[in-house]
């Protein structure tokens, strides 16, 4: 087990120095990159009275400033050990250090992706024994039409619809329509603040988790009955073993193999964002951050969010595999 660990912990080193070799040079290749928006900046400004031309002298002290100037294998390199530093350079656009611009976003991201996963097991995993246990019965047809249409939907055209119905749109005035808290949160007492921030969280979490509540629920029924259909619980039926014992003490347990397959996604849930809902909603979470740095070609954060992202998914990857290691004996890594 520990030399497996030790091998798998190595192969994210080049799985790493691969992603971004390319996300480093796709972001060299792309137009409209940031020397060229300084420009456009300073030859079409709001302002005429801070326009001037831009000459070749002008268009050197841009690459200079923003690190082109150098061969692109070069600056690869550069940015590279900055990188085993611990250093992710500055946002072209905030003049901050990376690793602040992306971490002060991480908490928002955090609350909304843990309360997201844990509502999702807690409703799912329940919801999914139930409707094995009642297979074709009414309840089943019903809590699927239920859970397939909420799935049908987007999360940012549901958002849109929540606002409309519930946000002081043309209905009711229940939920805030945007932010994460009121414009007078810091003049609220805690447990007001407590609150508020639960208030403005209902509608986006809503959101955020519907549209997984079909697959886990139904991977979380199939498996159940697959369970269910096999000969040990057949043997466990026929010895006398009352059904609800059999199913919560031998047939539950195997049927939650394939669920921890999605014990992995924990460690993306420190970055989890949805960029069109967060537009929605107007949350400052992680995914309104990627799409604000792409769109503003800021490539340090960019290139910090990817690697960091990456880095992540490749540990949830190797929980997910020891969680299934741990709960089938059958499963070795030796």
């Amino acid at each position: 087990m520990l030399r497996y660990l030790i091998k798998r912990m190595l192969l994210i080193i080049p799985t790493l120095i691969g992603v971004s070799i390319v996300t480093f040079f796709l972001t060299r290749i792309l137009p409209g990159g940031p020397v060229e928006q300084a420009i456009m900046h300073m030859t079409q400004g709001k302002d005429r009275s801070l326009r001037k031309e831009v000459n070749s002298e002008e268009i050197a002290r841009l690459n200079k400033i923003y690190g082109f100037d150098k061969p692109v294998v070069q600056q690869y390199f550069m940015w590279m050990g900055k990188i085993v530093r611990g250093d992710f350079g500055e946002s072209f656009r905030s003049f901050r250090p990376v690793t602040q611009v992306i971490f002060s976003r991480v908490p928002i991201s955090l609350t909304f992706g843990l309360t997201g996963f844990f509502l999702s097991y807690l409703i799912c995993i329940p919801l999914g024994i139930k409707k094995a246990l009642k297979h074709k019965q009414l309840y089943d047809s019903i809590t699927s039409a239920i859970v397939y249409i909420g799935y049908s939907i987007p999360g940012f055209a549901l958002g849109v619809l929540l606002l409309v119905f519930l946000g002081g749109g043309t209905f009711l005035n229940l939920f805030p329509l945007r932010g994460i808290v009121s414009d007078n949160f810091e003049y609220l007492p805690w447990y007001g603040k407590i609150f508020d921030f639960i208030h403005h969280m209902i509608l986006p979490v809503f959101c955020y988790t519907v549209g997984g509540f079909a697959v886990l629920t139904t991977l979380m029924k199939n498996s159940l009955l697959d369970e269910l259909g096999k000969d040990y619980i057949r043997t466990a039926m026929a010895k006398g073993l009352p059904f609800r014992k059999v199913v919560y003490r031998h047939a539950l347990r195997n049927a939650f193999i394939p669920i921890l397959t999605g014990l992995g996604s924990f460690f993306s849930i420190f970055f989890a964002g949805s960029i069109l809902i967060e537009k929605v909603f107007t949350i400052p979470g992680m995914g309104l951050l990627s799409y604000d740095s792409m769109l503003n070609r800021d490539y340090p954060v960019v290139l910090g969010l990817i690697l960091i992202q990456t880095l992540f998914a490749l540990l949830g990857r190797l929980v997910s595999d020891f969680s299934l290691a741990a709960a089938d004996p059958r499963i070795s890594f030796e």
